[in-house]
């Protein structure tokens, strides 16, 4: 039962990928572009965190963590960028 929660929240994590990558190229403005990105990395991390979940392995939960770090730091710099240039 738990493995057929774990593949629907999977599902749910994959449709949730492609409408923020729809939006990430579809986006009007750089600032949508942003968010979007933004929006597939967090998707991106629940990927990882359902595979670390469906493999047993703890290991993933740390590269799922040091990816969010790195994703954070990433759309900051690109928001100071926006806002008002580097």
């Amino acid at each position: 039962m738990i493995d057929l929660l774990i593949l629907l929240a999977a599902l749910l994590v994959s449709v949730a990928f492609v409408l923020a990558l729809y939006r990430f190229f579809k986006g009007p403005s750089a600032a949508d572009r942003v968010v979007a990105f933004d929006t597939l990395t967090i998707v991106s991390i629940t990927g990882i965190a359902l595979i670390a979940l469906l493999n047993e392995r703890g290991i993933y939960l740390d590269v799922a963590l040091v990816y969010a770090l790195l994703s954070f730091l990433g759309v900051i710099t690109i928001a100071r960028y926006l806002e008002n240039g580097l």
